[in-house]
């Protein structure tokens, strides 16, 4: 893209918050206080997980300070992770995104999830998705309709009412191919190359109100494969919102296919 994020944006380590083990309620308020402080200063967050359960935490940190209901989520995933109760406990990995519904940070019909597939969730929790308008874009439809087709649908979506969008990237959205170093695998995700020019698209277009990446397991990885696409999908997000924030605002107009050496000949 013809641009180095570190250089061209100011980009500090905010530090790591405290997770309580045991503790998730206790945790998650800690970080929603970490993303609010960060966002009030005008800054944007990314936040690097750690499981899906911290989602919760980092929406309603950037909501408190935008306004609940103002913000949109775009969801990457290969589950919806809108469960009730799981093992006993409100609070975990696979009912962020119902918590987030049922606090009124962010509405069902703001809600775009891309990705989803496997035999999770059971219909009753489909039912509940479908009463609050939840918008899932399933493997199989985007295998039938394209990945960009549905990606920018979902965009379209999501400013309809929004001034800004979240982003929210569970790894394991990508098959294990290409993702091994997760806690809960599916087969038949999107390839790396295509979650790649998904957040590429997705941040050189929409005013973004925060991002996280999250669900990468050391422990279960190989040649660290899913850590450093982990690290990809960072640097694609910050370099798509350095260049889509330059003068005249083009990022929309870039033309991917279109060799690099050419456009720096055209450039100067």
């Amino acid at each position: 893209m013809g641009r180095d994020a570190f250089c061209d944006l100011i980009i500090r380590d905010a530090g790591d918050v405290e997770m309580f083990s045991g503790d998730a309620r206790r945790a998650l308020g800690q970080l929603e206080m970490a993303v609010e402080s960060v966002a009030s200063n005008g800054a944007l967050p990314i936040i690097l997980g750690g499981d899906h359960s911290i989602t919760y935490a980092d929406v309603r940190g950037v909501a408190n300070v935008r306004g609940h209901g103002s913000v949109s989520l775009i969801h990457f995933d290969a589950h919806a992770d809108t469960g009730h109760i799981e093992f006993g406990s409100l609070w975990g990995h696979g009912a962020p995104m119902r918590r987030l519904i049922e606090s009124g940070a962010i509405r069902g019909d703001q809600f775009l999830q891309l990705g989803l597939r496997g035999y999770w969730p059971p219909p009753e929790v489909l039912r509940w998705m479908a009463q609050h308008r939840m918008r899932s874009y399933e493997m199989a439809e985007i295998e039938h309709r394209g990945l960009m087709v549905c990606i920018d649908e979902a965009i379209e979506t999501a400013l309809q009412c929004s001034e800004a969008v979240f982003l929210s990237v569970d790894i394991d959205v990508c098959d294990p191919a290409a993702a091994p170093g997760t806690g809960t695998p599916e087969p038949g995700g999107l390839s790396a190359r295509a979650l790649l020019d998904a957040v590429r698209r997705i941040c050189s277009r929409v005013p973004l109100a925060g991002v996280d990446v999250v669900e990468v397991s050391p422990p279960y990885d190989h040649a660290d494969i899913t850590a450093l696409l982990a690290n990809r999908v960072v640097l694609e997000a910050l370099s798509s919102i350095a260049r889509s924030g330059e003068e005249g605002g083009d990022a929309q107009q870039w033309d991917p296919t279109r060799p690099l050496l050419d456009r720096h000949v055209d450039e100067g």
